[in-house]
């Protein structure tokens, strides 16, 4: 295999990987999110994490696809050594993952009180408007005696004359 051909297959295999994230993505999408998160880690860990072929060539595929294929057809030993960069690889996401998660939480704990502080707002007006409203009616609402009621319709087809 030549360095372009290497590289093709590496850039179609980044390809499929982002669309099996993608569809894990939607498979998950109805999960709680603190169980879907980790799920997520795992799969991106299992479809991102290369391993050495041949370390004379320094040659890496993809450690999934290598494990798969030492198992199923018993050959080579590469097998232990892609299941210790799955290790590996996984220690330091789920490392990412738990700092994100550290830095997370106390911003989405002020979101949550100053949404609840806003929604409390928002009672707060709703309830003074409504003593505002029993207190006085609005104007629309009164009966004003210097206003005309709206004029009837015509009756039948006559013609209609403007007021003055």
């Amino acid at each position: 295999m030549i360095e372009n051909d290497y590289t093709l297959a590496w850039g179609l295999y980044a390809v499929a990987a982002l669309g099996c994230l993608l569809v894990g993505f939607k498979l998950t999408a109805w999960m709680w999110r603190w169980l879907r998160e980790p799920l997520l880690v795992v799969l991106a860990v299992l479809l991102f994490t290369p391993t050495v072929v041949d370390p004379v060539k320094d040659n890496f595929a993809p450690a999934i696809a290598i494990t798969a294929l030492d198992v199923a057809f018993k050959v080579g030993n590469n097998a232990w050594r892609a299941v210790s960069d799955f290790a590996m690889y996984g220690l330091i996401a789920f490392i990412l993952y738990g700092v994100f998660v550290l830095l997370r939480w106390p911003l989405e704990k002020r979101a949550r009180e100053r949404r609840l502080r806003a929604e409390a707002a928002a009672q707060r007006e709703a309830a003074e408007g409504e003593q505002l409203a029993a207190q006085a009616p609005l104007a629309a609402e009164r009966h004003d005696r210097y206003r005309d009621p709206a004029p009837a319709a015509p009756q039948g087809g006559g013609r209609v004359e403007p007021r003055l």
